[in-house]
């Protein structure tokens, strides 16, 4: 897959005028974002995504479109299990519902440009040593017992080594000054609550990025697909935020399935890594079989969530 400068520049353009119009028409005035905002919101950026596969299609053919679309779903279902921990960070920072838009949107920003970073990375390893596909299955089946066996313990923000770096360095203060990084207060300049929380959820992200960036490589070793597919899900995320902000604590099920999901995918990368470096005959998994599998395993995942409660 030979991707031109042109679409690399056309798609961070593209990129950076959707965050633009969010926060030049959504986000202009803060104010409280309601389940039939976020379901639009959610729906249109959904509506993006299948053009951009249908357009993968016609340019680059249905298989690049299939692996995006595989990646795409993948991230995008991986990435929910980040709204919890979201959540308990929005809780421990006390947001005013009114900011906790922008701060999801600037620290999703963050979150893109240190994947973007890691995705770099993934690729120049990928590229220089195909057996780290060795590595990142065992990583995944590691991530999936990980998270098969999550009790749902919740994180402390302030574990973020980069928010208490960030905190012991620069003054910061306790009160909110409406959507303000910086307040002078007594002719000092500080840090608001504002700051701390788009850094705590902008490096927290990176951790989910560990297990999720491999995962889409599994699908695809294409770098513009993995890139896309985590912007795409990215972007999306927030608004599915506000869209399952009171529905979180029903998908009791939901790391059952992402847990599965992410052995599927570590079994597929060693299988690739077994054909790659040595002359067994092994069977290697098409995309269309892991696209099945993903759209099923989410499927039962959050048809049983809503259909069962909770145990205690």
């Amino acid at each position: 897959m030979e991707v031109p400068f042109w679409l690399w520049v056309a798609t961070v353009v593209a990129l950076i005028g959707v965050i633009a119009i969010d926060l030049i028409i959504v986000d202009r005035r803060p104010h409280h974002f309601s389940s039939s905002d976020a379901t639009r919101w959610v729906g249109f950026y959904i509506s993006l995504a299948v053009l951009f596969a249908i357009f993968l299609g016609f340019y680059f053919g249905w298989s690049f479109a299939a692996q995006f679309t595989a990646g795409y779903l993948t991230e995008y279902s991986l990435s929910v299990d980040n709204l919890f921990v979201f959540l308990i960070i929005m809780t421990a920072f006390a947001v005013p519902d009114p900011h906790q838009h922008r701060v999801l949107l600037v620290g999703i920003v963050i979150a893109l440009v240190l994947r973007a970073a890691l995705i770099i990375v993934g690729a120049e390893l990928i590229a220089r040593f195909t057996g780290i596909f060795f590595l990142f299955g065992a990583f995944l089946f590691y991530t999936a017992y990980q998270v098969w066996t999550d009790k749902g313990g919740d994180p402390d923000p302030e574990g973020n080594g980069f928010v208490r770096f960030v905190g012991r360095r620069f003054p910061t203060t306790r009160e909110f000054h409406g959507t303000a990084l910086t307040v002078r207060i007594a002719g000092r300049r500080m840090l608001t609550p504002m700051a701390m929380v788009m850094i705590a959820i902008g490096t927290t992200d990176l951790l989910f990025a560990l297990d999720s960036i491999p995962a889409v490589f599994g699908i695809t070793s294409e770098t513009y697909l993995v890139f896309a597919a985590n912007a795409f899900a990215l972007m999306g995320l927030r608004q599915l935020y506000f869209l399952l902000k009171g529905s979180l604590a029903k998908l009791h099920h939901l790391n059952k399935g992402l847990a599965l999901i992410l052995a599927f995918i570590g079994a597929k990368l060693i299988l690739e890594a077994i054909h790659a470096t040595t002359s067994l005959a092994v069977p290697l998994i098409p995309v269309w079989f892991s696209l099945l599998f993903i759209v099923v395993v989410l499927a039962v995942t959050t048809i049983a969530s809503l259909r069962t409660e909770p145990q205690g």
